[in-house]
């Protein structure tokens, strides 16, 4: 549903770009990392169910559950109100189309994002290194440093190595001049 919308939204407003770069736009939209902002905007944690384990452990404010939480919100009011219905709730969370047209508007994979940027000169090196560890192991925190040609260039924090080395590829993608969500 939420791809359907996207698509159609972005294939009827930028007409003017080609079906590959409108594929990679969707795809920044729609993907875990723009979710979780969105869910948060409208602060869809405290109205899920979660058991003990998962309450516990951070899990209402955890990037996957809140993602598929928001998925599953827009399939209730499409199945309670219809397509109409679900796409008048999706739009508005989209980002400006001008932004996203130009590129400097940046959801979602920021590690993919950031390779992209950096390819554009085959001699630079993108590496990540978790630079810290803390926490009981069932509430990990990592901190994530990403460096170009060994020098950092952003630093992140996160529940999983994965979810800190895309909070530093964010933050280097910020630094860079980029507006992320």
């Amino acid at each position: 549903m939420l791809s359907i919308v996207v698509s159609e939204h972005l294939f009827e407003n930028l007409t003017n770009l080609p079906e590959g770069q409108l594929t990679k736009i969707r795809a920044s939209v729609v993907c875990e990392n723009a979710l979780y902002p969105f869910a948060r905007k409208i602060d869809l944690g405290k109205y899920i169910f979660l058991g003990k384990g998962e309450e516990h452990t951070g899990g209402r404010d955890r990037h996957s559950i809140l993602a598929d939480a928001f998925e599953a919100l827009i399939a209730a009011i499409y199945l309670d109100g219809g397509f109409e219905a679900a796409r008048n709730f999706i739009l508005p969370f989209i980002p400006p189309l001008d932004k996203l047209s130009t590129g400097k508007f940046l959801l979602g994979d920021y590690k993919t994002v950031l390779q992209e940027i950096i390819q554009q000169n085959p001699e630079e090196r993108v590496t990540y290194e978790i630079s810290d560890e803390s926490g009981q192991a069932h509430n990990k925190q990592f901190t994530a440093n990403v460096l170009l040609n060994g020098q950092i260039i952003g630093t992140g924090k996160g529940k999983s190595k994965k979810e800190a080395e895309q909070s530093a590829a964010k933050e280097a993608i910020s630094l860079m001049g980029y507006e992320t969500n």
